[in-house]
């Protein structure tokens, strides 16, 4: 079978960017205009590829659970992860960067959350991103409790929460 040059195999059009897309219209600044005008003269492979960039450095520069600290305290700041959501007790709340605070309900304990996530890591059922998530919060977790120079302490954070869903709102 012979196919001429510039010949499309397919039915309709083609994907532009190889996945679903839909059109969008967005009003956008003249400096951000130009400044993706500069990336693309396309302004939809322009926002798809700043995008992208910013995802690929962000995967490769965020750890999935760190120690983010202020003063002589610091708070755990996670990824958000289905394998922290499917905890008991762990409630994800959203901070800078898509990245969460662990917040406990009452009355779930440090201790709890430290067994609950060892025991995840045991079963196995969480994704190499999320095994690296979960080693990283029990890593925190035992080296805070053993050591003699910082402490464990659970604290109360005001979290105001909508009672519609998005789609009403």
């Amino acid at each position: 079978m012979e196919i001429k040059q510039g010949a499309r195999l397919g039915r309709g059009r083609p994907k532009k960017y190889g996945r679903p897309s839909r059109a969008v219209t967005v009003t956008l600044p003249e400096d951000v205009l130009e400044k993706l005008g500069a990336v693309n003269v396309d302004l939809g492979r322009a926002i798809v590829t700043t995008v992208e960039r910013q995802m690929t450095t962000r995967a490769m520069s965020v750890p999935a659970a760190e120690l983010a600290s202020y003063g002589k305290r610091s708070v755990i700041i996670v990824t958000p992860l289905k394998a922290l959501r499917r905890l008991p007790g762990v409630e994800l709340v959203p901070v800078a960067d898509g990245r969460c605070l662990i917040s406990l309900t009452h009355p779930y304990s440090l201790p709890q959350l430290e067994l609950e996530v060892r025991d995840a890591l045991e079963r196995g059922d969480a994704s190499p991103s999320e095994h690296e998530a979960l080693e990283a919060i029990a890593d925190i977790l035992r080296r805070a409790r053993g050591s003699r120079d910082v402490g464990l302490e659970q604290r109360t954070i005001i979290v105001v929460e909508s009672k519609h869903s998005r789609a009403s709102a």
